[in-house]
């Protein structure tokens, strides 16, 4: 009998999932094709699709909007499943590579790369500077969060004081180099403005390349909710497991920071939302949470674009108008379950 209301119970929430990841992509299908007619010039579904069989609108379709919408669907679903790895890491519900300062840190190293390298070396000067700075983020976060004990809020606080530090840094580069503000502030608010095929196929084949590493965590990604005397009990080092989860979630983070710079709160909204519509279980969890921060993303972008017309606001500030107030909610309901 117990057996039988498993099963069911199971069933239920594998349909629950495929029915949440069939919304959630149906939803980004129709926000892609509003993003590639919605513009300073707009485009019938018709002019779209002429357009991407080489019509009239070739040029703004297959060079501008559709670039765009691919990026951030890429990126979304990147920071999405980044946070949930980092929060399967660190057991801490307010984990993410934004707030704890890893997309920050990320950004810096980018934009410090462009500045001390030549011009010509910056299709991987730039790349790598970004790596860079989300590994020495991380590694910071863990050994400074670990000398105050380790616990959530020490993790917060020490996470946001790495994230404003990595701001300011930022911003002291740009008095002593005026003439690379502009760059600068693309990567502290992040944006998709501009993204070119180039940039899509970039990103398109580091998600490849990460994608084993990305299955492999997904696999052990449940068992990082265990203490570590439960984990070393059934053979596994905490040490290791937490390590690799961390190491998926700065190359994801890498990647997506790469394209679209600093996106506030994605890879803490996706993995949360993710998770009170699906549960905790890593085989939906994942997916999900990769569709809803492609979703987010997406949305974001083209709220962006249409509700100041003709300019645009960029991406990662409605992601974080919407993140900033989700945090203090998470942060009352930890107080309050500590209490």
């Amino acid at each position: 009998m117990n057996v039988d209301v498993m099963s069911r119970t199971t069933n239920r929430i594998d349909l629950r999932a495929l029915t949440t990841g069939l919304i959630a992509l149906g939803l980004i299908l129709v926000i892609a094709v509003l993003a590639m007619t919605i513009g300073a010039v707009t485009l019938s579904i018709g002019q779209v699709l002429d357009g991407l069989a080489g019509g009239k609108s070739a040029f703004i379709v297959t060079q501008y909007r559709v670039p765009r919408v691919a990026i951030s669907i890429l990126a979304g679903g990147s920071f999405g499943v980044a946070g949930v790895f980092l929060q399967g890491a660190l057991r801490n519900p307010l984990a993410s590579p934004d707030v704890v300062g890893i997309t920050k840190c990320a950004g810096l190293g980018a934009f410090l790369a462009g500045i001390l390298t030549p011009p010509a070396w910056a299709i991987w000067a730039v790349p790598s500077g970004v790596f860079a700075g989300a590994m020495i983020g991380a590694l910071i976060l863990l050994t400074v969060g670990r000398s105050f004990g380790g616990g959530i809020a020490a993790l917060a606080l020490v996470g946001v004081a790495l994230g404003l530090f990595a701001q300011a840094l930022m911003q002291y580069v740009m008095v002593l180099f005026p003439t690379r503000a502009d760059q600068a502030m693309i990567w502290l608010a992040g944006s998709v403005y501009g993204s070119t095929g180039t940039k899509v196929v970039a990103l398109a084949i580091w998600l490849a390349l990460c994608l084993p590493l990305v299955i492999v965590a997904s696999m052990k990604l449940d068992a990082g909710g265990f203490a570590d005397d439960t984990l070393i009990s059934l053979g596994i080092s905490p040490g290791l497991l937490r390590g690799g989860l961390i190491i998926v979630s700065v190359l994801l983070t890498a990647g997506a920071v790469a394209s679209v710079g600093s996106m506030g709160f994605l890879g803490l909204l996706a993995p949360h939302a993710a998770r009170l519509m699906v549960g905790a279980r890593a085989r939906h969890l994942v997916p999900v949470s990769a569709l809803l921060g492609a979703l987010t993303l997406s949305a974001a972008d083209l709220v962006g674009r249409i509700i100041a017309l003709p300019n645009e606001i960029p991406a990662g500030i409605v992601a974080a108008v919407i993140g900033g107030p989700y945090l203090i909610f998470l942060l009352i309901k930890e107080a309050g379950r500590h209490e």
